[in-house]
């Protein structure tokens, strides 16, 4: 079986690597947003399509499977790929890692559907805030430009950001004591985030609850109708070896 895997996650790259072991010819998809990427074993493609025209040419009559196994939050890319792959007529899986809606904490967290009402609810919870909801989002928050903002990222942020701030770049997993550390040595005292779900950034939720820091969430957005979704790597498998049987 030939599968485009649409990727830049870690259940992606698992996915690819358990795809190539049972002997699939796996394509891995990369945006090509962050630099130096955790590259998947197999066929590595980075960068656009050219709109879904172009991602319906580049999987028609080439791939028998499209998984999109991308970001929570790639919300563009999950809806080109629904409409490419009905255009070229080839079965399409989203892969999607549980949220922390069913976290323990999430009755205790301030749910938000977006970063701008992110930002609103964290002004009346803190003026201490750490941003850990992703660099493209960041200028969001530029008019904090009086606060001691705490923001974390992968790739540098591409405006200049206020003075009183600190940049912090780093990449998950992150260990419980350390976010603790983080949140005690900077005083924190509103966490921002968003619904990404997952273990490597979790224990920034435990560390916040444990001292008594309010958190905001963004929810993620819908995943469209009529897609098949599934929340593991053997649920791809599972899917996939029906299709080839």
């Amino acid at each position: 079986m030939r599968v485009l895997v649409l990727g830049g996650t870690g259940e992606a790259r698992d996915l690819a690597a358990r795809l190539v072991e049972r002997g699939d010819d796996v394509v891995s998809s990369l945006a090509g947003r962050v630099s130096a990427p955790a590259l998947p074993v197999g066929e590595v493609r980075t960068g656009g399509f050219g709109g879904v025209d172009g991602l319906a040419t580049y999987v028609d009559g080439s791939f028998d499977h499209v998984v999109d196994a991308t970001h929570p939050f790639a919300a563009r890319i999950t809806e080109h790929a629904v409409r490419a792959c009905a255009l070229a007529d080839v079965p399409l899986v989203r892969l999607q890692r549980p949220g922390w809606s069913r976290h323990p904490l999430a009755l205790s967290f301030t749910w938000v559907d977006d970063v701008a009402a992110a930002r609103v609810a964290a002004e009346g919870l803190g003026v201490r805030p750490f941003l850990t909801t992703g660099r493209q989002q960041l200028e969001t928050f530029a008019a904090w430009d009086d606060r001691r903002v705490l923001a974390r990222v992968v790739d540098p942020p591409d405006w200049a950001v206020p003075a009183s701030w600190e940049v912090l770049r780093a990449r998950g997993p992150y260990a419980y004591a350390d976010e603790h550390d983080l949140l005690e040595s900077r005083a924190v005292d509103v966490l921002l985030t968003k619904d990404s779900g997952g273990s490597l950034t979790e224990a920034k939720l435990r560390a916040a609850h444990d001292l008594d820091v309010p958190v905001v969430v963004v929810r993620r957005p819908p995943v469209p109708e009529g897609v098949p979704l599934v929340e593991s790597v053997d649920d791809v498998l599972g899917a996939l070896t029906a299709k080839r049987a």
